[in-house]
């Protein structure tokens, strides 16, 4: 079968789910955010990412939640939606339900807690993506909330062995990985986007064809800045747009994840809800050197 490889380019924002104060998914700010990234620029939208807090939802809430997105998009941008189950039978069965919506493609996290063999890694994979054949499927390597990173050789095999796992969200922000996983792999048109906000420029140099980005959430430009000078030829810009984007992004490292994506988001007035608990908001002196280098960077103004 073809895939549509080409759609997958850009930035791809996680895109926040908002929340009421009972903690259930609000249609209408949720329509608000797929609405404000599609308006300032994101190529694409993957519905329940890490920073989407997937892993706090029930499936039910996901699948609703999914389709008022593909209403919300009505085509504009390609959706992506993302399974992080442990077990597989459950990835399976989230990826079959996910299936069929108008998704472009399906994300799969590896197993967190939990640390397979590089055999129990292949098959896992190779499972879901079969189990949804008419999908593109891309391989999430997220080492810092898995505990672990997927191999290069396992990538690689799952990329040459089936069919329709077409490319890697890869979050380790080892760029070396990264050119190898784009080396190793070039020979399929192996989809490379970087997963860490702090590396998507140095990723497009090396091959990658774009990023996840959670901070795309709020300063959409910025992010998808990088992405479209960088490939318009605009080098200097672009790497203009990573420097000025990193103190906002490393200023969240010192916030519990995933509470900072959010805090900064309502800090801009999104009025989103916070992150669902037991996740509590930032605050204290964390709190305001987010603030410092939004203000710094232009996202809030000073307060008298």
């Amino acid at each position: 079968m073809e895939f549509a490889r080409d759609k997958i380019r850009g930035i791809i924002v996680p895109l926040l789910t908002p929340v009421d104060k009972n903690e259930d998914i609000c249609e209408e700010k949720l329509r608000f955010m797929v609405e404000r990234v599609i308006e300032h620029g994101v190529h694409g939208i993957l519905a329940f990412g890490s920073n989407s807090e997937f892993y706090m939802f029930e499936e039910a809430e996901l699948i609703a939640a999914t389709k008022i997105i593909i209403d919300q998009t009505k085509g504009r941008v390609p959706i992506y939606f993302g399974v992080g189950a442990i077990r597989t039978r459950a990835a399976i069965r989230i990826a079959k339900r996910a299936a069929k919506l108008a998704v472009a493609g399906i994300s799969v996290l590896q197993p967190m807690f939990i640390k397979p063999t590089e055999e129990g890694l292949y098959h896992h994979f190779k499972a879901v993506a079969e189990s949804v054949p008419e999908k593109m499927v891309l391989i999430y390597n997220n080492p810092g909330r898995a505990g672990y990173s997927l191999s290069l050789n396992v990538i690689e095999r799952l990329a040459h062995d089936v069919e329709n796992i077409v490319g890697i969200k890869e979050s380790s922000g080892d760029l070396t990985f990264t050119s190898e996983l784009i080396r190793r792999n070039q020979d399929i048109d192996f989809r490379v986007m970087a997963g860490k906000d702090t590396v998507v420029y140095p990723s497009l140099c090396v091959g990658a064809v774009g990023a996840v980005c959670s901070t795309a959430n709020m300063y959409t430009e910025l992010v998808c800045g990088i992405y479209d000078k960088y490939i318009s030829g605009d080098f200097a810009g672009a790497l203009e747009n990573q420097f000025n984007l990193n103190p906002l992004r490393l200023s969240q490292d010192a916030a519990s994840f995933p509470a900072a994506t959010k805090d900064m988001a309502n800090l801009m007035g999104f009025d989103i809800g916070p992150s669902v608990l037991p996740t509590e908001s930032t605050d204290g002196i964390v709190l305001e050197q987010m603030r410092h280098e939004m203000i710094r960077a232009g996202f809030l103004k000073e307060e008298v």
